[in-house]
């Protein structure tokens, strides 16, 4: 099954964060691959649709004219406080659409406006053509005006995350940004975005999986580290949600979307299926740290144990390489807490390890100078040990 992706230093605060509870217990999956879930662009962002009669094959092509139900004037009714209505209403102002314009064409997707002076959250796969390949980084409000934007820092393609900047725009309105450790499997969410261009798209369902591997890179790279503890929902993510907020039913961001599963795309022309209910989000408590990080330093750290995993190894738990290497580094998290090469890592915390990416998840969830207890084997043997967690920049 195929998948498709869905400076200047400064300080943020984040606006009216929610309670934070207990973390939902993980939930231990294969890792899946993520591409891009952006939609290219080449004569412009897609203004509509082509919509064809259902008729049979010899009918000639007519015009429909629709009508509406209200008149225009007609003043819109009022929507229950927790509506989707009423949900839409307050996260739509903070969606914006970005879109990068390269030589040859250009990629659009979406972005979270987190501050009234212009910072706007996004994935690094959105806004990578406007870093390394020189693209021009346009966005474009809810409003339809629209200005350049500027990349902040370094964006972090380990957790696909990236920061941009406008500057003299007035009447931004930052989204609330909620707690994704609150979220339960089967909550209710709404994803908001720019699918295939269409800017201000709002999407229902729920929470379908908490914890799901995901990889933050293409699936070719073979780089196990980029990996996330993805929030899974069934609420429809197409091309061109990238960066776009997934909401809880008060309206507060709980994740980023990122990514979608397609059962198949258009081998002929390279094109990406569409959504078929598997989206993928990044949790916004792990999102809030990075871009918090990038706009105070420019750039992001992940925590490490300091290992390197046996991607070969096909037993249950995560192994840490054999001496044909620095498996372990020396000095390192691991190393001070006892860890040897060869050993196999089976449980995170008291959760279950049954291979390298569900670690790499366990650890994700952590900032560096956390300490997170690790149960291996060694020699047949079950031991236990608490590891301080290391750090590492990423860029």
């Amino acid at each position: 099954m195929p998948y498709s992706w869905a400076g200047d230093n400064g300080r943020v605060t984040w606006p009216s964060e929610q309670p934070t509870g207990p973390a939902a217990p993980a939930l231990t999956w294969p890792v899946l691959a993520l591409t891009a879930a952006i939609v290219a662009v080449f004569a412009g962002t897609v203004g509509g649709l082509v919509v064809h009669a259902a008729d049979d094959q010899n009918s000639a092509p007519h015009t429909v004219t629709l009508g509406t139900s209200t008149r225009p004037d007609a003043p819109v009714a009022a929507r229950s406080p927790g509506s989707v209505a009423a949900v839409a209403a307050k996260i739509l102002p903070s969606v914006v659409s970005l879109e990068v314009r390269t030589g040859n064409g250009g990629d659009t997707g979406t972005g979270i406006v987190i501050s009234k002076d212009g910072y706007i959250l996004t994935n690094n796969h959105v806004v990578a053509a406007a870093v390394t390949g020189g693209g021009k980084l346009t966005v474009v409000f809810p409003d339809k005006s629209s200005t350049q934007g500027s990349i902040v820092g370094h964006p972090d393609p380990v957790s696909d995350l990236a920061v941009v900047r406008v500057r003299n725009v007035k009447g931004l309105r930052p989204a609330t940004l909620g707690s994704s450790a609150n979220l339960s499997v089967g909550d209710p969410v709404i994803a908001v975005g720019s699918p295939l261009g269409l800017a201000g798209t709002v999407t229902t369902g729920i929470v379908s999986a908490l914890d799901r591997p995901v990889a933050a890179s293409d699936a070719g790279s073979g780089n196990t580290d980029n990996i996330i503890d993805a929030i899974q929902t069934d609420a429809a993510i197409n091309p061109g949600n990238s960066g776009g907020p997934l909401v809880d039913m008060s309206g507060a961001v709980v994740g980023v979307n990122s990514a979608i599963a397609t059962l198949s795309g258009d081998a002929a022309t390279g094109g990406q299926g569409g959504s078929i209910g598997l989206g993928f989000a990044i949790p916004i408590d792990q999102a809030k740290r990075i871009a918090a990080e990038i706009l105070k330093q420019g750039y992001a750290t992940h925590a490490i144990i300091g290992v390197h995993l046996d991607t070969g190894y096909d037993g249950d738990g995560a192994k840490i390489a054999d001496p044909s290497g620095a498996a372990v580094t020396p000095g390192g998290p691991a190393a001070k807490a006892g860890l040897r090469s060869g050993d196999i890592i089976v449980a995170a915390d008291g959760e279950r390890i049954t291979s390298p990416e569900e670690l790499i998840v366990a650890i994700r969830k952590h900032s560096p100078g956390d300490r997170i207890t690790l149960t291996y084997v060694r020699g047949g043997h079950r031991h236990t040990t608490t590891v301080t967690l290391g750090s590492a920049r990423s860029e």
